[in-house]
Order: structure tokens, then sequence, then C-alpha cells
């Protein structure tokens, strides 16, 4: 049974005019795919200039790699409206791709090697080397090959109107932006607790090609001749052979407060690892990582969800001095049955889940209940479907299906709360519908790309098919003529922006390293 932190949070925000303030909940996306050639290898081209700067541009840049491709949609109080924008940015982004095609899974195939796998190319100016030769930092420790693999990052964030009425209910005597702060981190910790609930629900990548594998050994099926599996896996991504990183296992980042977190960041941004002293930090002028530290900068530690804030300074300083602006939820694989990746029963499901953790009551997170909630992360990513998983709750074995059940019943007041802010039943609609997953795990993207594989003889056939034909849609649905013109406006501007910052490169970029980390 939920229960709340400080005040009957349903009752006091179910009413018309508190639920109001739901509607001013900000939402973006941000998107990672690779640019693949006719035959589905990593394209060998540069970024194409049609579509500006990958240093300026606002909405699209790229990742990791040259040919990874970064879609970043602005914030907006309108669901509708960021999925129209991120579809629109795909439709322009196809006009411009020639025979080239987006790849429509999170997991890469026919990569080659890493010298095969070229780094983002920013430009010239101090702001560009810094993020080449972090890139180049990030391939040293951990391969190129981990770094292609994409995904999809929503970032969510509640109005000040939301943290008054809040911060009023609970008569907390800390400032407004302390609370909400610290109510920020208390989300966070019951998101690490029970985000498994994503993968599960979302999950779309329970397949890779034999060559991500490299000839090392797996646990992995054999599907079919080049494909590998877990029969009941729903995000390979997030498991180890995915987007993780083991070396940072022992950082011991806690989110139990902002200021052991950022402690922690600042931390490991300073403390000098022997193994990555003996990679060498810059030869000459050629800087092949930014420092020999635990990490190179904060954005290096991986996790699930991290509280973010726009700011001048570094990520940890702008947090400890400004407090958390926004989250940044990173678990969504990206889905390759739908043309942009995503669909609109994400971010619904989402609002709803994050609201129920920001309201459940949120003890600090011990060593043994960190373990407990990786041990769960892991048992769904790699067997999420297994009809009699079990879960650990409390160091006790309990039934995945009951648990999952129980949280949507807890979530369903805050289904209706949104349902209450923006008029109508999609939320509620949506909860049943995705409620239906829990015992009816066939109806999974995970389940569904398995059996899309097996069609197509593979998934590197499924998932080159699938980004043939989303490529096809994309380009028949072209863009009408003023919003083409501010998109190649946009793109224009970006690329003078860029030639701006180089001709007004200033001192030595020692100095600019240093000044980063001053």
């Amino acid at each position: 049974m939920l229960k709340f932190t400080c005040c009957d949070a349903v009752g006091q925000f179910s009413g018309q005019v508190q639920a109001q303030v739901l509607r001013g909940i900000q939402r973006g996306y941000e998107k990672e795919c690779l640019r693949v050639d006719a035959n589905g290898a990593l394209a060998k081209t540069g970024h194409p200039k049609a579509l500006g700067s990958k240093l300026t541009h606002p909405w699209i840049t790229t990742d990791y790699a040259e040919a990874q491709l970064e879609f970043i949609t602005p914030p907006s109080t309108d669901p509708a409206f960021v999925l129209q924008f991120m579809r629109d940015l795909h439709r322009f982004t196809a006009a411009q791709l020639g025979s080239e095609t987006m790849w429509a899974s999170s997991m890469p195939c026919l990569l080659g090697t890493d010298a095969d796998i070229a780094l983002a190319d920013y430009g010239s100016s101090h702001q560009a080397r810094f993020k080449a030769a972090y890139r180049e930092g990030l391939g040293l420790r951990y391969g190129r090959q981990m770094q292609t693999i994409s995904g999809v990052h929503y970032n969510w964030s509640l109005p000040e109107d939301f943290w008054s009425a809040l911060h009023r209910c609970c008569e907390s005597r800390d400032s407004l932006q302390g609370f909400a702060s610290e109510r920020y981190f208390g989300l966070i910790r019951n998101f690490l607790r029970y985000g498994w609930l994503i993968p599960y629900l979302f999950g779309a990548s329970p397949a890779i090609c034999q060559s991500f594998l490299r000839g090392a050994k797996s646990d992995l099926q054999e599907l079919v001749p080049g494909t590998f599996y877990g029969p009941y896996a729903t995000s390979l991504r997030m498991s180890d052979m995915g987007y993780q990183n083991r070396a940072q296992a022992n950082l011991n980042v806690s989110f139990n407060s902002l200021a052991e977190y950022t402690e922690a960041l600042e931390s490991a941004i300073r403390t000098p690892d022997p193994f990555y002293t003996q990679l060498g930090v810059r030869q000459g002028a050629h800087w092949s990582q930014l420092n020999a530290s635990l990490l190179q900068i904060e954005n290096e530690f991986y996790a699930a969800m991290r509280p973010k804030r726009i700011a001048r300074e570094r990520p940890a300083k702008a947090l400890r001095l400004h407090g958390v602006q926004y989250l940044e939820m990173r678990l969504f694989d990206l889905n390759p049955m739908v043309d942009i990746g995503i669909t609109p029963e994400q971010s619904s499901f989402a609002d709803a889940l994050l609201l129920m953790c920001l309201f459940r009551d949120s003890p600090p997170i011990t060593s043994r209940e960190q373990g407990e909630n990786s041990e769960n992360k892991r048992r769904v990513v790699t067997r999420g479907r297994q009809p009699d998983l079990q879960l650990l709750v409390h160091n006790r074995e309990q039934a995945l299906r009951p648990l999952a059940h129980e949280l949507f019943d807890d979530m369903a007041p805050f289904a209706a709360m949104l349902d209450s802010a923006y008029g109508g039943v999609r939320y509620t609609e949506t909860m049943a519908l995705l409620r239906q997953r829990i015992d009816q795990p066939e109806l999974t993207p995970s389940a569904q790309v398995l059996d899309a594989a097996r069609e197509h003889g593979g998934f590197f056939k499924f998932a080159l098919a699938a980004s043939r034909q989303h490529q096809m849609a994309l380009q028949s649905q072209p863009l009408d003529a003023p919003t083409r013109a501010h998109f190649e406006a946009t793109a224009q501007k970006s690329l003078q922006d860029q030639r701006q910052l180089e001709a007004a490169v200033q001192g030595s970029f020692e100095d600019f390293v240093a000044a980063y980390y001053a």
C-alpha cells in the first residue's frame, strides 16, 4: 500500500484547482540513433552539412560517434508537442540522408572494429576539442562499441506552482528550491527501486547481432545463425553486455541527498585512477582523455536517472549552487516497431510513475538495498518475461507479476490526477492498456521484436527492414514549407555560430580545460 511522505497527496492534489498545476509539467526527449549505409553498416560519411553544426544546433547533434545522431526536443508542457517535434526532426533528417537510413534499434550491427568507429568531430574551437577529447577518453576506457548503443532519455520537471503548493502542504521550513531538490532526490531513490517496470513494459532489445559479441562468451542462445538472444530478455541494452560500466561499480555515488551526490561526483573527477593514468592523458597537442581521474566529467557517470540543471557551471557545481531543475530518465530503448522509436504511452506511463515515486515514502538507500535494486534490474532486463520470475524485496523473493500489479494500483490515483488536470481519460486508459502486459508478456515490445526477428530470419534482417520502412514512411511525409524553412534556417544559423566560436578562440586549450575543473 502506498505511503505518502508528508501529507495526503491525493486528497490535496486531486481537486480540479490543485490538479491544474500538473499542466505545468515540462517534458522533453533526447533520442540517439545510428546512421547506416544501404547495407546496414555504420555510415562512414560525415554528419550531413544540411543538418547544421552538431556543436551548436539546438535540436540535431551527434552523441558519441560521427554517425550517431542525437535529436533533442525543446521542453514543453504539451505532451503531444514533444512527440510531434521529434517526428518533424526525423522527417527533416530523413530528407537529407540520401541512401542512408536511421537504424531502428538500440543495439547496433555490422560495426567492425573500434578503429572503424569514427568519433564525432565538432570543429576546432576549445568547446569542440573538449567534446572530442572526452569522447576519445570514453573509447579508451570502455571501448567505442559500447558507446554506439542508442537509447531514449525522458526529461521531466514539475512547475514552481506545484512546488509552492506542496511546500505549503508539507509545512516545510526549507527554502522552496531546497525543498524541491530534496523531493526530487526522493523521487530518484524510488525510481531506482521501481524503475524495473520501464524495461519490462518498454524494453525492445532482447536480441543482438553475433558481430556485437566479437567472439566473447555469453549466456545468450542462438535464435538463427548470426542472431543471439535471451529467451525472456527485455533490454539487453541495459544488461552487462550493453550500455553499462562495471568500472564504475565502486564509485559509491549516493542519491540519499544532493550533498552526498555532488560530493561523490566532485571526488570522482579529481581522484586519479592508476589504470587511466597509465593510459596517458595527452601526447603533445593531442589529448586522448580529459584527465586520468575515475571520471573525466560528471556526465561519464552512468545512472538510470540523473538530476540536472542548465547552467554555465559544471553539472555537480551547478546542482550544489542552484539545486535540481529537472530529471533525466535514461531507461527507454528505441522501439524498432515505430518510425521515431517512441510511442505516446511511454510519456503517459512515465508521468504517472514519476509522480508516484515523488509522493511515495522514500527512505535512504542502504548498501544492501542498492545491491537489491541492481539485482532486480538485472533480472528484469535479462529475463523479465520469464513466467515465474522472482524479484528481491527486503531480502525475500517475491513474484514479479503481483509486484507489478501493486505498483499499477499505487499509480492509479496519479493517473486520475493527470486526467483531471488535462481533461479526458488518456492516462487512465493508457495504464489499463499497459497493465495487460504484466500477465500477457507477449504484448511487450521485447516479445514482438523477437517474433519479428524470427519472421525475418534474424535480428539484423529485421532491424534493417524496419529501418528502411521507417525511412520511406518519413520521406513520404514531407514537412510543410514554413516548418522546413525554419529547420533550414536553424541549421544555417548553427553553422554560422560554429564559425564565430572558432574565430573567437582565445588562450590555450590547456587553460580552457583547467578552467572547467576550477
